[in-house]
């Protein structure tokens, strides 16, 4: 599963909002596609899974979704042969605090799924396999102290598919220009200048009113930019500044600086929830990566026959 899946949960709660009556999977005959060891991968199966991937907005079609039942076939049997199960109560609890969390009973769940193609028992697996791949993952890669893709999935049904909200900044950059031939004789007084200047500001509106008649000064607009994505060495001040202020003035290697803060506002679509997952540590490229690596390898040794 790729970052898309997890910040598209919004496409979950859209068919949960609309309440929509959405058209039912064709019904058709169910033969065996894949054997996996001991485990049979059937057409019904990649049917439903492709209608999941669907959901999640997720590309590669029948061929996708075929190959991630085989990935989830080999990842039961892992699960088995190490002793790990999920049990049915926790699966059922994570299934249904996701409908209530979306002011549904359960039924009204199954019932949405199920005219989605989905069908409850599929989602219901889907989440076992991966609460169990997580804690096999946690406790192989316990060294490496990171969170995998797989309890972020855990996290997220817990949660009930409510999607994290984020700070998101409208910001000005204004650098006081200081030539480093003139740092040692001109610092002072740009210092001066800059604190002056931010002590006037109180929107984005008048920065550059206030900064005609200066010399060599540059006032830039940062695009809206969410929490996450601010500049570590200026994270801090702009957390704490309300808008309406600025950051205190700084000597950088441009010459002073300050940022004004034009406004700020709490959002929660999918970019911000993303942002705001990634930041927690909930999703990391390593263990994705440590996750693919020890599916090849039960790949490697897996007798997976195509019908």
């Amino acid at each position: 599963m790729k970052r898309a899946r997890f910040a598209t949960v919004a496409a979950i709660l859209a068919i949960l909002g609309a309440a929509a009556v959405l058209p039912g999977a064709p019904a058709m005959a169910s033969e065996i596609k894949y054997i996996v060891n001991n485990t049979a991968v059937t057409s019904y199966d990649i049917q439903r899974r492709a209608a999941l991937n669907r959901l999640f907005r997720q590309k590669g079609g029948a061929e996708k979704a075929a190959q991630d039942m085989v990935e989830q076939a080999l990842k039961s049997e892992e699960l088995a042969r190490r002793n790990i199960r999920i049990s049915k109560q926790t699966v059922d609890e994570s299934y249904n605090r996701f409908a209530t969390s979306n002011k549904l009973k359960p039924a009204q769940l199954d019932q949405i799924l199920s005219q989605a193609g989905i069908g409850r028992d599929h989602m219901k697996e889907f989440i076992r396999i991966q609460m169990g791949w997580s804690q096999l993952l946690g406790s192989r890669y316990r060294s490496t102290g990171m969170m995998t893709e797989q309890q972020m999935v855990r996290k997220v049904f817990e949660l009930g598919g409510k999607k994290p909200s984020a700070t998101e900044y409208l910001l000005q950059k204004v650098t006081f220009v200081v030539p480093q031939k003139e740092r040692g004789t001109i610092l002072g007084k740009r210092k001066r200048e800059a604190e002056a200047m931010r002590q006037r500001f109180n929107s984005c509106e008048t920065t550059r009113q206030f900064a005609k008649g200066l010399i060599d000064v540059n006032v830039q607009d940062i695009p809206r930019i969410l929490e996450p994505e601010l500049p570590p060495d200026w994270e801090k001040q702009i957390k704490a500044a309300k808008p309406g202020t600025a950051t205190p003035v700084r000597e950088t290697p441009a010459g002073v600086e300050f940022i004004g803060v034009c406004s700020s506002r709490e959002v929660s679509d999918d970019r911000a929830a993303q942002m705001m997952l990634q930041a927690d540590g909930k999703m990391d490229e390593k263990a994705e990566e440590l996750s693919k690596k020890y599916v090849e390898e039960l790949r490697k040794v897996a007798r997976i026959v195509q019908k």
